[in-house]
C-alpha cells in the first residue's frame, strides 16, 4: 500500500490464488486472502469496490470500477477504466 487512502495495494511479487498476504495500512499489518492470481506490479483490492466507484492508488483516483470488485481481487484493465484524458 502506497498511501493511507488507497483502495489497492501493489504486489511486490507474483501472488497465487488463495494465498494470504500481509498489507501494511497506517503502520499496522493486516492479513487478507487473494482470490485470484495477481502478477508482480499489479494491484489487489483492499476492500470491496462498487461498480462506478473511483479507485485510489498513490492517494489519487486512477480510474473507476467497471464491475463490482471484491476484496482480494486482481485490479487491472479488465475491471477498471481510466478517466484521465477523457473529454466529458
Amino acid at each position: 500500500m502506497i498511501h493511507d487512502d488507497d483502495d489497492v495495494a501493489v504486489a511486490l511479487r507474483d501472488v497465487a490464488e488463495g494465498e494470504t498476504i500481509s498489507v501494511r495500512r497506517r503502520g499496522v499489518f493486516d492479513r487478507m486472502t487473494v482470490h485470484e492470481p495477481v502478477p508482480f506490479g499489479h494491484k489487489v483490492a483492499l476492500h470491496g469496490i462498487a461498480r462506478g466507484a473511483a479507485i485510489r492508488k498513490y492517494g489519487e483516483s486512477i480510474g473507476v470500477a467497471t464491475v463490482d470488485i471484491a476484496a482480494g481481487t486482481h485490479v487491472h484493465v479488465h475491471n477498471i477504466a481510466s478517466v484521465r484524458g477523457r473529454r466529458s
